[in-house]
């Protein structure tokens, strides 16, 4: 592989920045200063006035998933493609076994679809049932495949939702491994509820998505799965955090010692309910995700979480779909496929949001979209780091560059886009993976099928999460 210089840039961490140089060499920072020597057929880009970061991790995405009747919009190459021109060099996404299917085998299927991949890539698994077959193929998943982080679901009542007896032993389990239990935190019984009384109504429009699913679902689930995570002694990873209830009890959790983590995503800073009573059907279900968009006031709240750390990562909950799929659900909100994308969008939209408007600073930037990611899942200091030894997985961000984010621009595989018609400014020039230059000022060079699988360890004994 040809050597990569990157010269004359500012390079950013979340511990500080500095004007330097960066060498790419065989696949990994091989050095970082000034005059570095290399190699005569080096590849040299010119990074002055632009800041040099860690490659982004996007901690949750959801590619090639089949649900609801349908699959997702994106798959391993079209998702990976679009996240690689929005400068994330790293995915976690998850596995989704059937309810009573092996999950064991369910990780093979993942595995077999994301052959095709651009960017280095691991796994989460969805915690879809349980009983003492999970259990005991949880021993392999963490110590034979590196899958150290499992997902259990307080929603979808009568599909993914396990009752608190099967979260306790669920999150024991976890502890008992060294893995890091995660919770989609929403009250199913309520929503249930709630989804019942407003078709009985005859609210049948994506309104009837936000209306049923209200914020204090949210918090007491948050609430709910931090307790029992305190009182097992384990740490606990909140994904998609989006209600002032949930961020709360978040920081609450924290200020007392317990170890949660909390993750929000760009939209939920950004985009308010309203979206839910526009007339457009196409419009309304292209927003409907679980949980929803809250009303303007929640955003001031998480936007402190962010800045205070009390939500400390940024994903996507990449799972876009088609307008045409979101039809499906046109004559009953319940119907519609859960999603939106995000994966190419997720640190253009922070920059200009964040670090634009003074909210954080680069350093905090870092840290959110892919540091404490690394940390999180034990990819440090592999990956989100910019130390010579690491993989160089780089990207060189334009702070002066405008971009129109659009539907009709976009590598996502979708018709839509929450972002329709935002101007950004801030843009991702370059992208490396490994030291190859996958994106390259509006060209995309990315190859199918070479991100790497990423195993990652337990973590140590006595049992400590990153947090």
């Amino acid at each position: 592989m040809t050597d990569t210089l990157i010269r004359g840039g500012t390079l950013v961490t979340a511990d500080g920045r500095r004007r330097a140089d960066l060498l790419c060499r065989e696949g990994l920072i091989a050095a970082v200063g000034t005059e570095l020597a290399h190699s005569s057929d080096a590849e040299v880009i010119d990074a002055g006035d632009c800041f040099v970061l860690p490659g982004g991790i996007d901690p949750h995405t959801h590619l090639q998933l089949p649900m609801m009747g349908t699959v997702v919009a994106d798959d391993f190459y079209s998702g990976t493609t679009a996240a690689a021109s929005g400068g994330t060099t790293t995915i976690l996404d998850f596995v989704g076994p059937v309810r009573g299917q092996s999950p064991l085998e369910a990780l093979a299927t993942w595995r077999s679809w994301a052959d095709k991949a651009v960017i280095d890539y691991g796994f989460h698994m969805t915690v879809a049932w349980w009983g003492p077959r999970f259990s005991e193929e949880m021993a392999s998943l963490v110590r034979d495949h590196g899958i150290t982080s499992f997902k259990f679901f307080l929603a979808y009542k009568g599909g993914l939702m396990l009752p608190d007896e099967d979260l306790i032993a669920g999150f024991l389990r976890c502890r008992e491994l060294g893995a890091l239990p995660q919770v989609h935190a929403e009250n199913g019984e309520l929503i249930a509820y709630l989804q019942a009384k407003m078709l009985a109504e005859g609210v049948t429009s994506p309104l009837g998505h936000v209306l049923s699913r209200p914020p204090q679902c949210e918090g007491e689930a948050t609430g709910r799965a931090i307790a029992m995570a305190e009182i097992v002694d384990v740490p606990l990873y909140v994904v998609h955090v989006s209600a002032a209830p949930a961020a709360r009890a978040i920081a609450d959790a924290r200020s007392r010692g317990v170890k949660v983590i909390g993750e929000t995503l760009p939209g939920f800073l950004a985009i308010d309910d309203s979206v839910y009573r526009n007339a457009d059907f196409d419009f309304a279900a292209g927003h409907v995700m679980s949980p929803p968009y809250r009303p303007r006031e929640h955003q001031a709240v998480l936007w402190q979480a962010v800045q205070d750390g009390t939500l400390s990562t940024t994903g996507t909950d990449h799972c876009c779909f088609t307008r045409a799929q979101k039809r499906l659900g046109q004559r009953d909100f319940t119907r519609i496929p859960n999603g939106c994308g995000g994966i190419e969008d997720r640190l253009h939209v922070l920059w200009h949001l964040g670090v634009n408007s003074g909210r954080i600073s680069p350093e905090r930037f870092v840290a959110l979209t892919s540091t404490n990611a690394a940390r999180n899942f034990n990819l440090w200091p592999r990956k989100g780091c910019l130390e010579v030894g690491a993989d160089a997985d780089v990207i060189v961000l334009d702070p002066a560059r405008t971009k129109t984010l659009s539907a009709a621009t976009q590598r996502q595989n979708t018709d839509f886009s929450v972002w329709e018609g935002m101007q950004v400014k801030g843009v991702v020039v370059h992208t490396f993976s490994r030291g190859a230059h996958v994106w390259a000022d509006g060209e995309l060079r990315a190859e199918a099928g070479r991100g790497r699988y990423l195993p990652r360890q337990p973590f140590g004994d006595p049992y400590q999460a990153r947090v």
